[in-house]
């Protein structure tokens, strides 16, 4: 292994390791979803505006209008999907919002499909069912190990939510090639400050000290770290590596759940969780079925 690949490799650990740990900051602060939100943009933007500025991506030009826009609309997309995720944990638990937050590869498929008018295979479309036989296993679970009712199953479907609303804005980011990665990550922070401040109690910070240590690790570590790590290991990694580290995300939020907060799951979720898990490692990795091709020799 070169150098630069041993590098991304570290890189993009580290950023999974990181994103693992989302909900249990989130959960600990004990603050409304969207103030945690609001944080984590206003912190993290502070810390990409230091980024951006060193590698001089603040310099007139460096993104057009319509750049600038398709990043803000990507940021909304951004932001709603942080405000149903975080809002899943509480509900249906960090594993399990987690887990079914993982649909969301099958999500972008199906819009590239409808609006870039990208073919769906047979595997895509065999992927997919597994997927949704997971997703089953997960909705029929309720009532077992720590999800219960019908909280669950809104956690669940905020999740979902949250997955469609990624989708919808790695759909606008794939129109941004060529714009720097960690500016179009400022912007959509930025944006998410704007469309939040309304909502944030004028008080303004918490006191408590733990509250408070929580957002900063969500904005600093979760997003300017994370955002500087993940894209640095993308740029070093080939898209097959980048895919099958990226799923050391739901297993570390799996482990995370289970170690701070103590939530089990129930065989049936296990079950929903690991087919969901290989159906998006499937599809992302390429996995299928190819009979073997039998040459005839002259």
């Amino acid at each position: 292994m070169d150098n630069s690949l041993r590098r991304g490799s570290l890189e993009m650990i580290a950023a999974m390791l990181i994103s693992g740990t989302i909900g249990w900051f989130v959960l600990a602060s004990g603050l409304a979803v969207t103030e945690v939100v609001f944080w984590r943009c206003v912190f993290g933007a502070a810390t990409l505006l230091v980024v951006c500025a060193l590698l001089g991506y603040l310099k007139p030009g460096v993104i057009s209008r319509t750049a600038l826009l398709l990043a803000i609309a990507s940021g909304v997309a951004i932001v709603g999907n942080w405000l149903l995720l975080f809002a899943s944990y509480s509900r249906a638990s960090i594993a399990i919002g987690t887990a079914v937050y993982n649909v969301q590869p099958f999500m972008l498929v199906g819009l590239a499909a409808l609006f870039l008018g990208e073919k769906l295979t047979v595997a895509k479309l065999t992927w997919l069912s597994v997927a949704f036989a997971g997703m089953l296993a997960i909705v029929s679970a309720h009532g077992t190990a720590q999800g219960s009712g019908g909280e669950y199953l809104v956690g669940i479907a905020m999740a979902l939510g949250a997955a469609l609303l990624y989708a919808i804005a790695a759909l606008i980011i794939k129109r941004l090639s060529g714009t720097p990665p960690h500016l179009i990550a400022l912007i959509q922070v930025s944006t998410g400050v704007l469309l939040l401040a309304l909502w944030v109690r004028p008080s303004g910070l918490p006191s408590e000290p733990g509250a408070l240590g929580s957002l900063l690790t969500l904005g600093i570590v979760h997003t300017g770290l994370m955002y500087v790590l993940l894209y640095g290991a993308i740029q070093r990694l080939p898209t097959a590596l980048t895919g099958a580290l990226s799923f050391i995300y739901p297993i570390a939020a799996i482990l995370v759940d289970w170690v701070a907060f103590g939530h089990r799951l129930a065989p049936l979720q296990w079950l929903g969780v690991g087919l969901i898990l290989l159906a998006a490692a499937g599809m992302q990795q390429g996995w299928w079925f190819r009979s073997r091709r039998l040459v005839a020799g002259h």
